[in-house]
Parts: structure tokens; C-alpha cells; sequence
């Protein structure tokens, strides 16, 4: 597996990020690791996780893995804004909520410091200033090599990019937005941000739930037994097959298995790899509940669709742009 710079830094991560939130949820943890095992023995270095998974039992498997490997061999990387418990100060992104968090992160991973700590998603209630300047206290400790953010809109990314600039602040290294084939609204602003301030992406879901793993085909009605999306409505996670029964989708999905036929790779591989071939993608997070599904996964690194293979997914599935973003396309 390649390695690439994480955006402008001169750390190395792996193509591909392993996602961990299946661990102790959907994987046990015998399952898990040999997830973890596998996925280094081919040259995999990156591992996202979080400290909500599972509700931190997926950092504890993690931390029972780790301490068997060469610590420093290794990316790890984690968030903190959701909390677990009731209190008050159990959520957020103040400087009490986060430094407990960085400190239960790192107690659950048995580890001393985390390679890339992120903040999970905007909080609206808590000065910018505050989370930035804790973010970098914690840099400066060494108990956090590198800051990152997910789930922020373009305008929320830039200001927290400019404000750690005008403080002289350690700023964001990396972005963890979602994006695939089906979700592309990343591309209208955050992708030309991070290229423009030189961070790096690790898009989460890459497969959208299950949709583009080779599972789902054009006159299905409902979800498949065992599949996440079957799952995730039965057990309220936020995912509906209703959101993408949609005739976009099937004809992105019909793309997705004309060009798998013609390059000979699996579905969720080409879906892969088109995110992969994507300006400014440093690695698409892969997640995997099973063996099967990981092997399958790591088959879409060390190669490249062709421009015309590339030509139709894109050309499947682009939208139309909105306003401004028709518009400024023009000019």
C-alpha cells in the first residue's frame, strides 16, 4: 500500500485509513484484530477511531491491539465533541470537555500521545477561541501531534484555519468531511479549502453506508438482511434506505458495475478508488465488519481507474449545482 503526506504536513499515512467504529459494535474483538493485523500486514499505517464508538469500548480494543505493535510505526487518530455520560460538561468542545477527553482517549488506548486528534463537528455554544487555543496547548504538551476537524460546513473550516493563523496556532492538518459518489456537496467548498490551505482529507463513508459495496442493484425495493443499511434503520442510526431510493442512485449503481465489469474489480473497489483518484483526497476511511468486507476493500489501492472509467462515474453522478456554485462555475 502507498504511503501519502498528510495534505502540506510531512507525515506519512497509508492510501487507504482503517475505520475503527465497528469494533466491539459489529466486529468482536477477535474479529477486530485480526482486522487491525491484516490491514498492517499489507502495509496500512492509519487508523481513525473515536472516543463515542461503541462508548469507548472500540478505543479499548484498539488499546489492547496497540500495545502489542510498534507504537510509533503507527497513525492514530480519534475525536472528541459527544459525550457519554449526562452531566452538563460532557458534551462539547470547552476546554474541561476536551482535555478530559484527550486524557480518556489516551488512558482507553494505553497510549501516551494520539498522531491526529479531531474535532468531531461544529459546537455552536463554545468560543472558536477557547477549542483552538486548547487544541494547541495540547500540541504544544506533546500529548497530540497533529488537529483536525469533521462534519464542518466551508465557512466553519476557513474561520477556525484563519483564527489559528492570526493566534499563532497550531492549525488543522486534516479534514474528515463525508464523501463518495453519492455525496458530493464536499466538492462545492471544503475540497477547494483544503486544497488551497493545504490540508489534508480522509473521507468517512466512501461506500455511503453500504449503497456502493456491490450490494444493492437497480429493482431492489428494500434493504438486504445483514446489510448496514438494513441495520442502521432497524436500530435508528440515523441511515434510511428511503434517503437514497432514489433513481440518482440507481444510475450512479448501474455506472458503478459497468465500469467494475470493464476494470475487473469489485464494486466497492471502483467506489473506492474513484475517491482515491480525487483531487487533494489524502485516504478514504475504510470500514469493515468483517474479514471478507476488508480484503475486498484493500483491493482498491496500487492502481488507478482510466480517464474514461473516471469520465463515467462523474458523469453519473454529478448534480446540478445550486446557487452560487452554478453560477461562479460559469465565470
Amino acid at each position: 500500500m502507498q504511503q501519502r503526506n498528510m495534505g502540506k504536513t510531512g507525515l506519512k499515512v497509508s492510501e487507504l485509513c482503517l475505520g475503527a467504529m465497528t469494533f466491539g459494535r459489529e466486529s468482536t474483538e477477535e474479529v477486530s484484530n485480526q482486522i487491525l493485523n491484516c490491514f498492517v500486514e499489507v502495509g496500512g499505517n492509519f487508523i481513525d477511531i473515536a472516543d463515542v464508538y461503541s462508548r469507548g469500548i472500540s478505543e479499548e480494543i484498539l488499546g489492547r491491539w496497540l500495545k502489542t505493535q510498534q507504537r510509533d510505526e503507527l497513525v492514530i487518530a480519534t475525536k472528541v465533541r459527544w459525550g457519554m455520560g449526562d452531566g452538563a460538561n460532557n458534551v462539547g468542545l470547552s476546554r474541561k470537555h476536551i482535555i478530559a477527553g484527550v486524557e480518556n482517549s489516551l488512558r482507553r488506548l494505553q497510549t501516551d500521545y494520539v498522531d491526529l486528534y479531531q474535532v468531531h463537528a461544529w459546537h455552536p455554544t463554545t468560543p472558536l477561541e477557547e477549542t483552538l487555543s486548547t487544541l494547541n496547548n495540547l500540541v504544544e504538551s506533546g500529548k497530540v501531534r497533529y488537529i483536525g476537524a469533521s462534519n464542518f460546513s466551508g465557512w466553519q473550516l476557513q474561520k477556525a484555519i484563519d483564527l489559528s493563523h492570526q493566534m499563532g496556532w497550531e492549525a488543522f492538518s486534516c479534514l474528515q468531511p463525508l464523501y463518495n459518489l453519492l455525496d458530493r456537496e464536499t466538492e462545492w467548498e471544503l475540497l477547494p479549502i483544503c486544497r488551497n490551505e493545504g490540508l489534508g482529507v480522509i473521507p468517512w463513508s466512501p461506500l455511503r453506508g453500504g449503497w456502493l459495496s456491490g450490494k444493492f442493484q437497480r429493482g431492489m425495493t428494500t434493504p438486504t438482511e445483514g446489510t448496514r443499511v438494513k441495520t442502521a434503520e432497524e436500530k435508528g442510526w440515523g441511515e434510511s434506505w428511503g434517503a437514497y431510493n432514489n433513481e440518482h442512485t440507481w444510475s450512479v449503481i448501474d455506472a458503478l458495475f459497468a465500469v467494475a465489469d470493464e476494470a475487473d474489480k469489485s464494486p466497492a473497489q471502483v467506489a473506492l478508488n474513484w475517491v482515491l483518484c480525487q483531487p487533494g483526497i489524502t485516504a478514504p476511511i475504510i470500514g469493515a465488519r468483517t474479514m471478507q468486507q476488508l480484503e475486498d476493500n484493500l483491493g482498491a489501492a496500487d492502481w488507478s481507474l482510466t480517464p474514461d472509467q473516471l469520465h463515467k462515474l462523474n458523469q453519473a453522478s454529478t448534480k446540478p449545482l445550486p446557487y452560487p456554485y452554478a453560477l461562479l462555475s460559469t465565470m
